[in-house]
């Protein structure tokens, strides 16, 4: 098995000059442990019809940018892997992709762990997220979601195991993103299209809840049907019951 040599991080954002900041440097801050010192890195802002001043704060976060005019989160994960790879230059069996969100905050431990799991021969690593940030007054539906989403996919035998997939939380190893064809261009569940296609060509999928990524609780979602779009409709319920 080849090792990691390089890990690119890629970035998918619509006018998140707001938050991209915060989740760069989040980025940044799992870039220093000590496990990724002599790795090399890159991220890449897929700066996708924006408006404001997204490519401006990525540029100044030393990331690479990805522009493109397409409204399609599916499309802007895969331009941002494209520019990675021809940027890097190297094996696709070489380079890890570790995918967040531009309103998401890494742990210190995100990449490290990734790039162990992939140099233990893990193809790909689904993780899961938390949100931050809600309003006060939907502390009560919040953490009941909170609940429920850690209930789900446990039992005793494999305790680590869950059936959910963010692109705010994912790595896969280069070679077997390509080998599966990538990202399709969907405007809602790229992701989960992405591991559907690892899992049906053979390649090693780790699920596991350690290290989650903290994501916007905001309520004005930028992806259709996505985790935003699902705590609207949490906020909404409460709403119509008041």
């Amino acid at each position: 098995m080849t090792g990691i040599g390089a890990v690119a991080v890629v970035i998918p954002a619509h006018n998140e000059q707001a938050l991209l900041p915060v989740a760069l440097e989040a980025v940044a801050r799992s870039a220093r442990h000590p496990a990724m010192v002599s790795t090399e890195l890159i991220v890449v802002v897929a700066a996708d019809a924006c408006t404001d001043g997204t490519r401006s704060v990525a540029a100044q976060g030393g990331a690479l940018i990805a522009p493109l005019r397409s409204r399609n989160p599916g499309r802007a994960r895969a331009v941002g892997t494209s520019l990675a790879l021809r940027t890097l230059g190297l094996d696709p069996a070489t380079v890890w992709i570790a995918s967040t969100d531009a309103d998401s905050e890494v742990p210190s431990r995100w990449l490290a762990h990734q790039r162990a799991c992939a140099e233990e021969g893990w193809d790909a690593v689904v993780g899961t997220v938390r949100p931050q940030g809600w309003h006060p007054g939907l502390t009560e539906v919040i953490r009941d979601h909170i609940r429920e989403y850690d209930s789900v996919g446990r039992c005793s035998g494999r305790p680590d195991d869950h059936p959910h997939v963010h692109g705010a939380n994912l790595g896969v190893r280069a070679d077997a993103y390509l080998r599966c064809g990538g990202y399709p261009a969907l405007a809602t569940g790229e992701d989960r299209a992405l591991v559907a296609a690892l899992r049906t060509t053979g390649h090693r999928v780790l699920r596991t809840r350690r290290f989650p990524v903290l994501t916007s609780a905001r309520l004005s979602a930028r992806a259709r049907d996505g985790y935003g779009d699902h705590l609207g409709r949490l906020a909404e319920r409460v709403r119509t019951l008041d």
